[in-house]
């Protein structure tokens, strides 16, 4: 995808599962990282995005630009594109660099005007599938996973596939009744971009897998982190489109953890970087964007933070295929024009309602 290889794990382990995501108000919480050197700069990041994930980045940059300082600010991803947007609308400042997974939402504010273009020697090398107009680039490598807990999933359970996911469900209904979950797609951008681009591989698969999820009453959660940990404790047996790095992060801090990329396709995002037209620190914030880019900060990102990438092996102890952009089955959720239509208002109302019915009305779940 992007030039330089990203070698093995380091370090974070469970620290993404941190809970409290549904209640952070839009303007997110923050953290805050002292320049080591007398200040020159100050970089503001605003990001859907793990701190846990983004430190060791943000720790490296700063290693090679001292006189930085870095404010962080986390939100969902929803609160994020509502923020950005409507920033943009009333040209007002929301920080230097935007993050988020929900590569659909920065493709429409790009779309929207909101966008710097950025063109150096770093981003030359992205891939075309992840670099639209030099306004949005993906920076990372990840696959959409299923997560169980080995300890109360029997080994013969495991499912390797979507459709043997919504076979497991129909057959032990009653096992799994109440204990799989996933995203709501009402609450959260990456899990409605996952759902639309899952239901775009295959109709008939997909709406098999819906059924039998909603038969099981799936339970839905806003974040990742909150079902990886309910999937940790117990309360749960197996997590659906989690996102694979934070998944994987959370298996390395816990035994009873297993990750499986799915055999038959595997959904691909490229967490997404873009800058704001009203970023009033354009320069370092190209500097930082560089530096996710570069061949240094994608070695940082696949050691400490994201783990996998489309050349190299896959993360030790994850069940998938042995390299997994050689495998055929990497889906790669392309950055264009094509997310437009993932955004647009009206399909996107139609959509979530109609996976209403099935996984929420059928249930009487609320958010």
């Amino acid at each position: 995808m992007i030039a330089g290889t990203l070698p093995t794990f380091g370090l974070m382990a469970a620290v993404v599962l941190c809970i409290g995501h549904a209640a952070r108000a839009a303007e997110g919480s923050s953290a805050f990282f002292p320049s080591s050197q007398p200040e020159k700069d100050r970089l503001s990041i605003h990001a859907a995005t793990d701190l846990a994930a983004m430190e060791p980045l943000i720790r490296d940059f700063q290693s090679v630009f001292p006189n930085v300082a870095v404010d962080y600010v986390e939100y969902v991803t929803n609160d994020l594109q509502r923020s950005a947007s409507e920033a943009c609308r009333t040209d007002a400042v929301l920080g230097d660099i935007l993050l988020s997974p929900s590569v659909d939402q920065l493709v429409k504010l790009a779309n929207d005007g909101c966008a710097a273009p950025h063109v150096s020697a770093e981003t030359a090398h992205v891939a075309n599938w992840a670099n639209w107009r030099d306004e949005v680039f993906g920076f990372t490598y990840e696959p959409a996973v299923f997560v169980y807990n080995a300890r109360l999933v029997p080994s013969g359970d495991v499912p390797r596939t979507h459709i043997e996911l919504a076979d497991l469900l129909r057959r032990r209904i009653d096992f799994y009744r109440g204990r799989v979950g996933t995203f709501d797609i009402r609450l959260s951008g990456i899990g409605y971009l996952l759902a639309f681009s899952d239901a775009r591989q295959t109709t008939a698969v997909y709406g098999r897998l819906l059924e039998s999820m909603s038969r099981a009453e799936t339970v839905v959660r806003c974040c990742t982190a909150e079902t990886l940990q309910d999937v940790a404790n117990g309360s749960l047996y197996i997590g659906y489109n989690m996102i694979g790095s934070y998944a994987y992060a959370a298996a390395r801090g816990n035994s009873d953890l297993r990750v499986v990329v799915p055999r038959d396709y595997a959904l691909i995002l490229s967490r997404g970087a873009l800058i704001p037209k009203t970023a009033p620190n354009m320069g370092v914030a190209n500097r930082f964007l560089d530096y996710l880019l570069s061949a240094r900060g994608q070695k940082v990102a696949r050691d400490s933070a994201f783990f996998f990438a489309e050349n190299g092996q896959l993360p030790e102890g994850a069940d998938g295929p042995e390299k997994l952009g050689e495998s055929g089955i990497a889906r790669a959720i392309r950055i264009g024009p094509a997310l437009l239509a993932v955004q647009d208002e009206a399909l996107r109302r139609r959509f979530i309602e109609d996976w209403s019915k099935s996984m929420i009305d059928a249930q009487g779940q609320r958010p």
